[in-house]
């Protein structure tokens, strides 16, 4: 089983960037992980994914205003997070799966065996 503990949350004005980070106890290079996020009420929701290759998947919310990467060096998972909006406000969540390729179900909560417990970012209007 792998921990992952997510930080690099907070709050921030609309138009501004936060970058979170995910500190893996695996080697991060061999999974496939991701970043999801719930808001109040609603269901959690993919965000992005990154393979063993690099390959990268995004939501089209974010499309163009988050990248995923890798940190192989620390063994984390990071998310650049650009122009946020208030619809960004949410909990995110960072998963991962015992795979190299994430796949075309790279967007699907049952995909992913591991998970944090989450970190706030709230965007204001």
């Amino acid at each position: 089983q792998v921990h992952l503990e997510e930080s690099g949350g907070g709050s921030v004005q609309a138009g501004g960037s936060l970058t979170l980070s995910c500190l893996s106890t695996k080697h991060v290079p061999r999974y496939c992980m991701a970043w999801f996020r719930q808001a109040p009420g609603k269901e959690r929701e993919a965000v992005a994914a990154i393979d063993k290759d690099e390959r990268r998947n995004y939501a089209d919310s974010v499309q163009g205003r988050f990248f995923i990467s890798k940190d192989y060096g620390k063994n984390t998972l990071n998310l650049e997070m650009n122009n946020l909006k208030p619809e960004d406000t949410a909990r995110y969540f960072c998963a991962a799966v015992a795979a190299f390729w994430c796949g075309g179900g790279w967007s699907g909560v049952g995909r992913y065996d591991d998970w944090g417990q989450g970190i706030q970012v709230t965007v204001s209007s």
